[in-house]
């Protein structure tokens, strides 16, 4: 089965490998990823934060080094989200594109806020990284 996706993207005038390093640190989320993250701690080398939702557990996949950012969110239901997020180069820009998938048990009414929650979080990344 696959879902209904929607790609958003912010322009970000700083490197690419500046961006996936301080995009990438789970540390660092409570300052750009407001709608996931208000807080964040390693517990026993596990990212867990208080989301919107309840604590989740944020978990970033290998391949930072290369702008993917792709990370998963658990929640306490055990329900695993996979979120594709890369950063690309282009020219003396970035771009960063984040992969928001509608779950099947999701409206569309539902659905816009999370888009526009994304959206907003890319542009705090924009405005913290740009500074």
């Amino acid at each position: 089965m696959s879902f209904d996706a929607q790609h958003i993207s912010q322009t970000i005038r700083c490197d690419p490998s500046d961006i996936a390093v301080f995009a990438g640190n789970p540390a660092n989320l409570p300052q750009w990823a407001v709608g996931l993250s208000a807080g964040i701690c390693n517990e026993a080398g596990r990212w867990i934060t208080d989301s919107p939702r309840g604590e989740v557990e944020v978990s970033f996949r290998p391949g930072i080094e290369f702008g993917i950012l792709d990370h998963d969110v658990i929640f306490p239901d055990g329900t695993t989200v996979h979120n594709p997020l890369r950063v690309l180069h282009n020219d003396d820009v970035s771009e960063v594109v984040f992969t928001v998938y509608r779950l099947p048990h999701v409206s569309e009414e539902e659905f816009a806020p999370d888009t526009e929650a994304v959206r907003m979080d890319l542009e705090r990344l924009r405005d913290v990284l740009e500074g």
